[in-house]
């Protein structure tokens, strides 16, 4: 007979739940559930490894091991499947990021007098748990943390608030910091004493009107499959370098030998510059577009906004395969059209398991088959969950 409080499964918002639907908080599978609501640790309740857990908004699931946290991403992915009512397919092995390899962050300033708070909000929160370590990021960004903290306070003002985003390039760290000007000679002079120190790739402010680059020593690039690319300012990029790299090779596997492809909501190409053959690359962000342009290598390059104007079935049926990796929102619009072309091969990457599961149904009830899925964890001990499915003609 099964221990009825024995935590069973994490569920979607990081919470333990037991079989018969009670939920505790900071669980892990295997923990039991005490009378008092406390918690008797199981075989796969770890220590968390950083002082800020679970007060950060970084991490989730810190609690969990790498057994248990696996799980909770291929769980993700089933139960929104079967909400749907889809035939669950095979799943590869689940690829988790290990910790420090976050190349890309944002993150929340505040100043307090002569204190600057920098970090992720808290947990459903809008305040600011100053960080002192980090297990997700790169070294190269949280080595950035405690000399943003002194640059800030003689650029922020008192009680206000800016955003840090940060994103690893191939000549070092990109820095954009929102919400803050530097109008006098001493502020401008202090921003290029901290690029020059610290080595970055680019500074860039952006006070409202746009980001406005004030350091870049030579232009910007991020390497996508062996190509630089331009890098626009606070342009998408896959969280981790390895997790780009599984899905990339999830996409390869997915398309086979098509020499023909699609590459729909292409970004900057992380998937149309790792292809081979004649590529087709669709997407709606005017500098992505320029981005892919200028890299080259081959790719007809369209703007097009997919969600407005998707591409047709006859449009579609020019392509041996297509790949789709669309925002959150996921791709409906698209898959409808998809599910009534001739295409014989989808690879299809999302970072929602709720829409892809919404697209997957529609492409299903058209004749295909979701033959595979392979799931990624790149926001390590977080509840962002993502993946990549094939799809094959029935």
């Amino acid at each position: 007979m099964t221990d009825p409080d024995l935590i069973v499964r994490v569920a979607a918002r990081g919470d333990g739940a037991t079989a018969d639907g009670r939920f505790a908080a900071l669980a892990a599978p295997g923990d039991r559930l005490r009378t008092d609501g406390s918690i008797e640790p199981g075989p796969h309740h770890q220590l968390p490894p950083c002082r800020h857990f679970p007060e950060c908004g970084g991490c989730q699931l810190q609690h969990l091991d790498d057994e248990s946290y696996a799980g909770f991403v291929c769980d993700r992915i089933a139960s929104a499947l079967e909400g749907q009512g889809m035939l669950l397919p095979g799943f590869a092995p689940v690829h988790l990021s290990p910790p420090r390899t976050r190349r890309r962050a944002s993150l929340s300033a505040q100043r307090i007098g002569r204190r600057v708070l920098l970090g992720f909000k808290q947990e459903r929160s809008h305040r600011i748990e100053d960080m002192r370590e980090c297990h997700i990021l790169r070294p190269e960004l949280f080595a950035l943390v405690a000399p943003l903290r002194e640059l800030l306070v003689t650029l922020l003002p008192d009680k206000r608030a800016a955003t840090v985003k940060m994103a690893l390039a191939d000549q070092g760290v990109d820095l954009l910091i929102e919400g803050v000007s530097a109008e006098t000679l001493a502020a401008t002079e202090a921003l290029t004493v901290f690029a020059e120190r610290h080595a970055l790739a680019r500074l860039s402010l952006d006070d409202g009107m746009g980001p406005q680059t004030r350091w870049e020593p030579q232009p910007v690039t991020v390497t996508l499959g062996g190509t630089p690319v331009p890098l626009p300012h606070d342009a998408f990029l896959q969280a981790t370098a390895d997790g780009e790299a599984a899905l990339v090779a999830a996409v390869r596997e997915g398309i086979g030998g098509a020499a023909i492809v699609a590459d729909l909501f292409a970004g900057i190409g992380t998937f149309a510059l790792s292809l081979s053959g004649k590529r087709y690359a669709a997407e709606a962000s005017r500098d992505a577009v320029l981005a892919l342009k200028a890299a080259g290598r081959g790719v007809f390059v369209e703007h097009r906004d997919l969600y407005r104007r998707p591409l047709a079935t006859a449009e579609l049926n020019r392509f041996e395969a297509v790949v789709l990796d669309p925002p959150r929102a996921g791709a409906e619009v698209q898959a409808q059209q998809l599910a009534a072309s001739a295409v014989t091969r989808i690879a299809y990457v999302s970072c929602n398991p709720a829409s892809f599961a919404r697209d997957a149904k529609l492409l299903a009830a058209g004749g295909y088959r979701l033959a595979r899925v392979t799931p990624v964890g790149q926001f390590r001990w977080s509840t962002h969950v993502e993946l990549a499915a094939h799809f094959t003609r029935k």
